[in-house]
């Protein structure tokens, strides 16, 4: 007897499904029988229009497994979009267990160079982008959880490890990041109450994003296992967006190849104390001293 599917009978959407990670999620959830609301806006790297519909070639993928799914092509930036998104999966399905937002894009700049537009277009993609399915998805949980369906909802947030120690020439996405795991702790405090967890992950993933940033370290090898390809990111990803995660809320993981780690975030450190107010002198020299006893801060990705 085949071992029963982990998201079988949950209907999942997954935004910037259309290729890298997103599809990934998709695909996997979609062979843990989970049926799929697949969202690509369909533009390039930088945040522009493309051609085609990505998010239609997935489903078309799922589809050809056997798999449930429909394509979502809005704008989830936008109040218009998002609520759109949620509604394709009730319209469709019914029901909506897991929202996974992943959608995102780069435009790099030092910060000397970072201007307005590309501040704003970065920011709005990601942490917009988390913000408004998310509301749109809590809203109906909540009202779920008041008529007295109390559901296992599950939200799976995308950082970065830019988010997390910061990326040189990465002034805008690494502070959309960081705002997403800052976003995480506060939906989880809130949601929980409804039935409604949320994580987040910061993966390192082959995608189109990092073959151009980080091209050496991202390069497929030849032969053996390919720590960089997507798919090894997905099955925590669905494994956190299932009902087996219960009781998992408000963590920020790190995933790598075959590497999970459960990141710790801000602690309290070496501390001090005068019991009343120092002179700016006075508090230089504690901070120094401070400083010689606590841990030095992880390397920032690129910096010399």
């Amino acid at each position: 007897m085949s071992a029963p599917l982990l998201c079988e009978g949950r209907v999942v959407i997954v935004t910037g499904a259309g290729r890298g990670l997103g599809r990934a999620h998709a695909l996997a959830y979609a062979a843990e029988g989970a049926r799929l609301v697949v969202n690509d806006l369909g533009v390039g790297l930088d945040g522009a229009p493309g051609p085609d519909s990505p998010a239609r070639r997935v489903v078309e993928e799922i589809r050809a497994a056997g798999g449930e799914a429909v394509a979502h092509g809005g704008d989830i930036a936008t109040t218009d979009g998002a609520a759109s998104l949620v509604r394709a999966a009730l319209d469709t399905y019914g029901r909506l267990d897991t929202l996974v937002n992943n959608a995102g894009f780069l435009r790099d700049r030092m910060l000397v160079n970072l201007d307005e537009e590309d501040w704003d277009a970065v920011l709005r993609v990601h942490l917009k982008g988390h913000f408004l399915p998310l509301r749109h998805a809590a809203a109906h949980w909540r009202a779920e959880a008041k008529a007295g369906r109390t559901p296992a909802a599950r939200v799976v947030n995308t950082s970065s490890g830019a988010g997390l120690s910061g990326s040189v020439g990465q002034g805008n996405y690494s502070a959309a990041k960081a705002g997403i795991v800052g976003l995480t702790l506060v939906a989880a405090a809130e949601m929980g109450r409804y039935g409604v967890q949320v994580n987040v992950i910061a993966p390192a993933a082959r995608t189109r994003m990092t073959e151009r940033t980080f091209a050496e370290t991202m390069t497929a090898p030849g032969r053996g296992f390919d720590a960089m390809a997507p798919e090894n990111v997905s099955p925590l990803v669905v494994w956190l967006g299932s009902a087996a995660s219960a009781g998992v809320t408000g963590r920020v993981f790190e995933t790598e190849g075959g590497r999970i780690t459960v990141m710790e975030g801000w602690r309290p450190g070496p501390s001090a104390d005068k019991g009343a107010r120092w002179t700016p002198s006075e508090a230089g020299d504690a901070a120094r001293e401070l400083l010689t006893e606590a841990v030095a801060p992880g390397a920032v990705y690129g910096a010399e």
